[in-house]
């Protein structure tokens, strides 16, 4: 464990001192885990109204250079070549074994791509990429930007009266916009299951937005506690917890995240790192020996990560990966991996908590349904 002196800082960290955050080491930074009204107040007040988040921990990256399109896709399985300008997608960055070294967002501009990767992960995925990427496509790491996460059904009306033009955006629009007389990128997408929008600004500016944001009464700050919960309730993997180097993007259930074009007879199939173990098991011609999927309790004891998980008779069949006490559903909630025959939904099963077998059962994700404008 690191000590706080030994920590980044990000933009909004004096600030969060300020309003009373609790910081935590986490990935290299200090950052809140929580604010003064805890992680429950935080994420009901998420839900109901609008929640800031720090997010300036996590890399901004940007990509420009001839045929650059061409060049990334050749290291995600997206369809990166058909991201149109103004868009945003969801994309793995994969290894030649089929495993996930990150996830990543991917925007394109008229100027480049914008990338935003793992704040664990970006000194790797930076060294990664340019060790892959062809002579002449250039890879810039944004070290001198602020990223925040405005989250919540209130999120469009308390960011509008600072730029109007962000009610126009539709899930998963990523735009360059002047905000408080400067450029920022503005996406309308996030982590948490809500509508919202995440907002990268130049450092000098993080304080000053996030001072005007936090005095609309609707918007209160939010800590990575919340993040955490809000985002398993959206059924959202966490890297390094429930998607990592050994686990593909099938076992991992992202097969969505592979685009129609990369896939086996698509029209630009293969091609990218691992796709000789992804695409069979994505064509079930591969079997694959274990899924993540959805995990709900009967009770409200949490069932942490790291508890193993048994079938009828006693057997391990997993693990859960991540798990919390949902608040906006009112039960305990997980994911983990299980054995491929036990993944369908209503599959009972047990965890081992503390010595005790809970009761369980396979489900869907999300567990709460998100709230996208489309």
């Amino acid at each position: 464990m690191s000590s706080q002196a030994d920590l980044a800082t990000t933009p909004l960290t004096v600030l969060h001192e300020e309003l009373g955050g609790r910081l935590v080491p986490f990935a290299g930074y200090s950052m809140p885990v929580q604010f003064p009204a805890g992680v429950k107040q935080e994420h009901l007040h998420t839900r109901e109204q609008a929640g800031l988040f720090d997010v300036s921990h996590m890399g901004q990256l940007w990509l420009t250079g001839p045929d650059m399109d061409k060049a990334l896709e050749a290291l995600i399985p997206a369809d990166i070549c058909g991201l149109k300008e103004g868009r945003q997608r969801y994309g793995l960055l994969t290894n030649e074994s089929g495993g996930i070294l990150d996830d990543l967002m991917i925007s394109r501009h008229a100027e480049g791509f914008y990338l935003v990767v793992n704040a664990a992960c970006k000194q790797a995925d930076i060294a990664h990429l340019r060790a892959m990427l062809p002579a002449g496509v250039h890879l810039e790491e944004m070290t001198d930007r602020a990223l925040l996460a405005l989250q919540g059904p209130q999120a469009e009306a308390a960011l509008a009266e600072l730029q109007p033009a962000v009610r126009d955006l539709v899930f998963m629009d990523n735009v360059m916009l002047d905000l408080m007389g400067e450029p920022a990128i503005i996406s309308r997408s996030g982590y948490t299951g809500e509508d919202g929008y995440e907002i990268s600004c130049p450092a000098h500016l993080a304080r000053q937005l996030a001072e005007t944001l936090l005095a609309d009464e609707r918007v209160k700050p939010i800590g990575l506690g919340a993040r955490d919960s809000l985002r398993l309730e959206a059924g959202l993997c966490l890297y390094g917890h429930d998607i990592d180097t050994a686990t593909t993007p099938v076992e991992a259930s992202l097969n969505w995240a592979i685009g129609k074009a990369r896939r086996s007879g698509g029209e630009r199939a293969g091609g990218f790192p691992g796709a000789q173990v992804i695409l069979p098991q994505l064509a079930k011609e591969q079997p694959i020996t274990r899924r993540r999927v959805g995990l709900e309790g009967q009770g409200r004891a949490p069932v942490r990560e790291g508890s193993i998980l048994l079938d009828a008779q006693g057997k391990r069949i997993g693990a859960v990966t991540s798990g919390t006490f949902g608040p906006s559903v009112g039960k305990a909630i997980a994911m983990g991996y299980v054995s491929a025959e036990l993944a369908e939904p209503g599959t009972e099963i047990q965890a081992e908590v503390r010595g005790k077998l809970l009761p369980m059962r396979v489900c869907a994700m999300p567990f709460k349904r998100a709230d996208y404008k489309r």
